[in-house]
């Protein structure tokens, strides 16, 4: 991802931020032809887990995606908020449309879950915390076990240990504080860097 210098934010920091918010992201991972393949999945990240972190997913085995996964490089992508910024936002006359946002991308290689016991695990992990801002929180325990037994063998458990994380909040940092100001008062406040 380009990132200037100005628009440079942590990215573990800032994906912890985004979080759970920004957990639907994108996973991109190229085939033996340099071609990419991408998957969008709801992921959960545990910041303690290795250096960088783990992610966390599951997708249907039936994609072939899972069969791209081990000994690849991939590439998961969060999208934080983001917003068309008019040039008319602005108190200076010399802009231009564009666009400010907040993105984290991550990078590492899969590696596939077998085990039942860790499957339901993750089944568990994502589920909760998808649920945890209900009323009434569903859990895979309330599923019927042989049900939920066919069901885990229909995907594909896998973790992604962060090898790098990179972090971009484009925000109007290189704008003068009149006019970040101007736009915060069109678009309110994305987020802070």
């Amino acid at each position: 991802m380009y990132i200037p210098p100005h628009f440079n934010v942590p990215g573990k920091e800032t994906l912890l931020r985004l979080l759970p918010d920004a957990s639907f992201a994108t996973l991109v991972t190229t085939d033996a032809d340099g071609l990419p393949f991408a998957t969008h999945l709801p992921f959960s990240y545990d910041p303690d887990r290795g250096e960088q972190g783990t992610l966390i997913a599951h997708m249907a085995r039936a994609n072939p995606h899972g069969a791209l996964l081990e000994n690849r490089a991939s590439l998961v992508i969060f999208q934080g908020p983001h917003s068309y910024i008019s040039p008319r936002f602005y108190t200076t006359d010399v802009n231009v449309p564009t666009w400010n946002y907040v993105a984290v991308h991550t990078y590492g290689t899969a590696r596939i879950v077998e085990d039942p016991d860790a499957v339901l695990s993750i089944l568990n992990r994502l589920t909760a915390e998808n649920e945890e801002r209900r009323e009434n929180p569903w859990s895979p325990a309330e599923f019927d076990p042989k049900r939920l037994a066919a069901m885990m063998r229909g995907i594909i458990a896998f973790e992604i240990p962060v090898e790098r994380i990179e972090g971009k909040a484009k925000l109007g940092q290189n704008k003068t504080a009149e006019d970040q100001a101007a736009v915060r008062n069109a678009v309110g406040e994305l987020v802070t860097p």
